[in-house]
């Protein structure tokens, strides 16, 4: 039985001879890797989970001043408002804040991708924005790290696989995860795969993120040694490699008794990148190719409320009832 043990360890410190045959065992076994020697400071994981602990521990009437709209999906989002992209399902039981790469209104990219424009920022508490600003540019400088060791890894010509992050569709979401009851049926986040290329994270000391490796029928608990940055890969990475690497099924469960807190780095490319196999297929694997923009919209649209997803043929992330089971059971 697979073990969070088993998700190898990668020190980007080491050299690149060192790390690559690691990090393609890990993206192609598992999706999964732990990093460490990133660029994100101890002390500034700790300074953001203490800035969401303030900002969702706020009256929800000064929360929900901020609320996301059908038209701006930036800002507070209330607990159980959003469910996975499909009809009927149990709403995930957390509450966030949702950001994207800030972006200037009067920039050129607004007028031709609406998905582009600057974040709303609450008032309180006072410290969110500034380090909110500057952990993003840690996770920045880690994913580009990242990307390059993929390029090599890929065979793919180093420059012009990073220029497709230039100007991205990058994301972070705040999240807050009160406790769940052992009877309770729901998820904090169902079982799902990423739609981007890559995520990063910290996972929270009380635990409640699984996985399910693809070769596995159990879920697993991620468990990362101290300040690990865990990293996962999403679809679009799956596609770029033809299915060498593979995106993984996970999910959050909050049975801890204690309020969870996560900041996940969601990395996307930019909004007109169409995604396609770079290399050569593994046997049976077949995708249509992916406009990360087109993509993006309907993910985000269908996460809306009574939203029903578009027969668009392209994955967005919920898992199929016949591809997983989804059952809390561990």
């Amino acid at each position: 039985m697979t073990s969070s043990s088993s998700i190898p360890l990668i020190d980007l410190k080491d050299s690149d001879d060192t790390v690559l045959p690691v990090l393609e065992r890990a993206l192609t076994e598992i999706g999964f890797v732990m990093v460490q020697g990133h660029s994100v400071p101890e002390h500034l994981v700790r300074k953001m989970r203490q800035q969401l602990e303030t900002y969702f521990s706020r009256p929800l009437s000064e929360k929900l001043a901020d609320c996301i709209t059908p038209d701006n999906y930036r800002g507070y989002i209330p607990l159980g408002f959003f469910s996975p992209n499909s009809h009927g399902a149990t709403r995930d039981q957390y509450e966030g804040y949702k950001l994207h790469n800030e972006t200037a209104p009067d920039d050129p990219i607004c007028s031709v991708c609406d998905l582009y424009g600057p974040n709303r920022w609450p008032p309180m508490p006072a410290q969110l924005q500034e380090t909110t600003q500057a952990y993003w540019e840690a996770c920045e400088t880690t994913s580009r790290h990242l990307l390059r060791l993929i390029a090599k890894i890929l065979d793919v010509e180093v420059d012009t696989f990073l220029s497709l992050f230039d100007q991205p569709l990058t994301n972070m979401t705040l999240l807050h995860y009160p406790p769940q009851n052992e009877g309770d049926t729901g998820f904090g986040i169902h079982p799902h795969k990423d739609t981007d290329a890559l995520t990063l994270l910290f996972p929270d000391d009380v635990g409640g993120l699984w996985l399910r490796p693809h070769d596995d029928s159990e879920w697993l608990e991620v468990r990362a040694p101290y300040h690990s940055m865990v990293v996962n890969i999403g679809d679009l990475l799956e596609l770029w490699s033809g299915g060498h690497f593979v995106s993984t099924p996970h999910k959050v469960v909050n049975t801890s008794g204690k309020e969870r807190y996560s900041f996940p780095f969601f990395v996307v490319p930019r909004h007109d990148v169409v995604v396609s196999p770079l290399i050569a297929c593994q046997p049976g694997f077949q995708r249509q190719p992916v406009p990360v923009g087109t993509v993006s919209r309907e993910v985000w649209r269908t996460n809306w409320p009574n939203a029903v997803a578009d027969e668009t043929g392209f994955d967005l992330g919920t898992l199929a009832d016949h591809s997983v089971d989804c059952s809390r059971d561990r």
